[in-house]
């Protein structure tokens, strides 16, 4: 029953991953590549929007998945994996955060239905059936959305989606390392459930959007973090220093061209 059980559970936390989650915004199409608005980081695509909306989501339930495993787990290789999940995603939840105002990105403040069924689920596993759930279920999502953070990484022309990109790639790496790390991971069944998409309802998928004035929900780095979040500031001063260079040149060409210009 348990096995039968866990197998259901992966299929839910599959779908709640793998599909887009829309947050407080209007969508006219389906093409993740459809630009919605032009930055002065770069053109911001559906699927970029989506991305960070995924990557904040997946922090909400594995970060306080994380603190429960370091209360369950039964063995070093499940608490260290626990310490990884708290640790990086307190990370990634800093460079959303911090990027989503940026882009006019809405984000929310608890994840889906689905990703929540799973804290709720875990919480009432103890001993061996809650370190293999465990090292399962999040063996599995980070597999799925491993795909994502590289097709997104490869084609975002967008330079905060892609720094985003860069830390999620990273993170979510060493999260399946040391899922695989415990010893728990059934491959076949992981695998399968990772190229199986589920039909589930897009309601049970999707982060409900946050409530009108209230306050957002922080994502604190441990005491003894080791993941840091991207220098949000460094690439936004780069790219600001940039299209000053641009305007400079422009300017001492059309006076050269013009013969009237004084800039230099």
């Amino acid at each position: 029953m348990g096995t039968l059980f866990v197998g259901g559970a992966l299929t839910l936390t599959l779908g709640a991953l793998a599909y887009p989650s829309m947050l407080g915004l209007d969508t006219v199409s389906t093409s993740t590549d459809r630009v919605i608005s032009n930055t002065q980081w770069g053109p911001l695509t559906e699927g970029d929007r989506d991305f960070v909306v995924k990557v904040r989501a997946a922090g909400l339930w594995e970060y306080p998945l994380g603190q429960i495993g370091l209360q369950k787990g039964t063995s070093k290789a499940v608490l260290t994996a626990s310490e990884h999940l708290v640790d990086g995603h307190a990370a990634l939840d800093t460079t959303c955060r911090k990027i989503a105002p940026m882009l006019n990105i809405t984000l929310p403040n608890v994840a889906s239905p689905q990703q929540e069924g799973f804290v709720t689920q875990l919480k009432g596993e103890t001993g061996t059936q809650f370190d293999t759930d465990f090292a399962n279920i999040l063996r599995q999502t980070h597999g799925s959305i491993f795909n994502t953070v590289a097709k997104i990484r490869s084609t975002t022309k967008n330079s905060l989606v892609r720094a985003l990109a860069d830390q999620a790639n990273d993170t979510v790496l060493d999260h399946i390392t040391v899922m695989e790390q415990t010893g728990l991971v059934d491959f076949d069944s992981t695998i399968f459930q990772q190229t199986t998409p589920p039909k589930l309802p897009k309601s049970d998928l999707t982060p409900p959007a946050p409530v009108a004035g209230q306050p957002q929900v922080v994502l604190t780095a441990p005491p003894n973090a080791t993941s840091t979040p991207v220098d949000i500031d460094g690439i936004a001063g780069q790219a600001a220093g940039n299209g000053n260079a641009n305007g400079n040149a422009n300017g001492n060409g059309n006076a050269t061209a013009g013969g009237t210009g004084t800039g230099n």
